[in-house]
């Protein structure tokens, strides 16, 4: 796909996304790996409704604003999950509304914020790591992604939201749906007795993949 391709996908997926309230305002972020050094992303404070595909911001791997306009803040979190990922893609960063609900909770497992209740879950997703809550922009939130990228997928951000992966732009917004679903689904199963899968399940499921 060209870079071109890209940036119109970028826009699309965004759009998508925002009109279906997976983003609201300026909130949350997405980002495309273009080759060894360059990374397409979302501008800061933009709207994912109202993307241009001309004005989206290009980054080196080492953090410099290349093209386009001001990159977000959180591009550097991006950054350090592609060095550290070399499965990842493509980066879909949310303030869903299940997910950053989640992420508000006490007593969260760390290892694993949603234990698996649907095969689908852990095709696309497996486990759902917790980052402790840094404030927007602090170096740490990469630091901390960075640690994880080799062993998970998607992450959740303390008091935030959901930071996926995917091999591209379109997996990654899979993965990002379906794990929202899966938050969506987790409260609504709060008070009831939930069927896990088993250990020997998961084990299997994690095998096959999305």
């Amino acid at each position: 796909m060209t870079e071109q391709e890209q940036r119109v996908q970028m826009v699309a997926l965004a759009k998508s996304l925002f009109e279906r309230g997976y983003a609201t305002g300026g909130a949350g972020n997405l980002s495309v790996r273009l080759d060894d050094n360059r990374v397409l992303t979302t501008p800061t404070g933009s709207c994912f409704g109202r993307l241009d595909p001309e004005t989206l911001s290009v980054v080196s791997m080492t953090g410099e604003h290349l093209s386009g306009s001001k990159p977000s803040k959180e591009a550097s979190f991006h950054l350090e999950i592609y060095k550290n990922r070399e499965q990842a893609g493509a980066i879909v960063h949310l303030h869903s509304t299940y997910l950053t609900a989640l992420s508000c909770l006490d007593g969260l497992d760390k290892s694993n914020a949603i234990q698996a209740f649907t095969p689908y879950y852990v095709m696309r997703v497996g486990k759902l790591p917790v980052v402790d809550y840094f404030n927007p922009g602090d170096p740490c939130i990469g630091m901390e992604l960075g640690k994880l990228a080799p062993d998970f997928r998607a992450y959740l951000l303390a008091n935030h939201g959901p930071v996926v992966t995917g091999k591209d732009l379109v997996d990654a917004t899979d993965n990002a749906e379906e794990l929202e679903e899966t938050a969506k689904l987790y409260f609504q199963l709060k008070g009831s007795k939930v069927a896990y899968l088993s250990d020997e399940n998961v084990a299997y499921l994690e095998t096959r993949g999305a």
